[in-house]
């Protein structure tokens, strides 16, 4: 059974997070969960695509790679573009309630995680007792995270009332022999947006829901990025 434990500048004043990625520490995976919070972020480097989960729920995913397991940014001197998902800058820490504790949701750290350690990594706490800067980074990770739950329980239900989610079907043909058809996903319709009255745009955009549906549409042309880093790992 894990281990976790509310943060703290007492009990791990000494423990130490190795913070760099990889393999090792989850980093391998061919998708990331993204949230509306990042996507103006997100939008710049991954494609964006949604999924229904087993209950029906939409969830956003940034696409990494193309085959299982494959992240085409990850190698074995790091993850290599200008931004990544808060859920892979996280580390080892959640955030949430406390028991017996009330007010804003608290931060714990997974003591089981094997990039925690006391002699290797980033500090956690300054000497003096205050956040050091890699958790403060850690910190505004698990907010985008935590706040992109919420708006995302009431964007993606808005977007489908609206008409503007629809099936898609990513088809990617690297050579006459090898074709890549990314199924069971959803992206915004640039179509029926394009389409939309004034009132529903107003209302979409007053709810904070419109910009989030262009970033998505704007996420998609980073397929090519993608098909690009395919064929650069694949030449010997």
């Amino acid at each position: 059974m894990t281990r976790t434990a509310l943060l703290n500048n007492v009990d791990h004043g000494k423990l130490r997070v190795i913070a760099r990625h990889g393999s090792a520490y989850g980093d391998s995976v061919n998708q990331a969960l993204v949230f509306p919070t990042e996507f103006a972020a997100i939008q710049r480097e991954y494609p964006i695509l949604l999924f229904k989960e087993g209950g029906g729920a939409f969830q956003a995913v940034a696409l990494l790679g193309l085959d299982r397991d494959e992240n085409l940014f990850l190698d074995a001197q790091g993850w290599h573009a200008r931004v990544v998902p808060a859920v892979h800058q996280r580390g080892p820490f959640l955030i949430g309630p406390s028991h017996g504790i009330g007010g804003d949701p608290k931060i714990h750290i997974d003591l089981d995680d094997p990039r925690v350690s006391e002699s290797e990594g980033e500090p956690l706490f300054l000497p003096q007792g205050g956040n050091a800067p890699y958790l403060q980074r850690v910190i505004r990770a698990l907010v985008v995270i935590h706040e992109g739950v919420d708006l995302g329980r009431r964007l993606y239900p808005a977007l489908e009332a609206a008409g503007l989610i629809e099936p898609v079907n990513v088809e990617i043909q690297l050579s006459e022999r090898e074709q890549y058809n990314l199924a069971d996903y959803y992206s915004v319709s640039a179509e029926k947006l394009a389409s939309l009255g004034g009132g529903e745009l107003q209302s979409l955009n007053m709810q904070g829901f419109l910009l989030p549906a262009f970033l998505m549409l704007a996420s998609l042309d980073n397929v090519s990025r993608l098909i690009e880093l395919k064929q650069r790992k694949r030449e010997p």
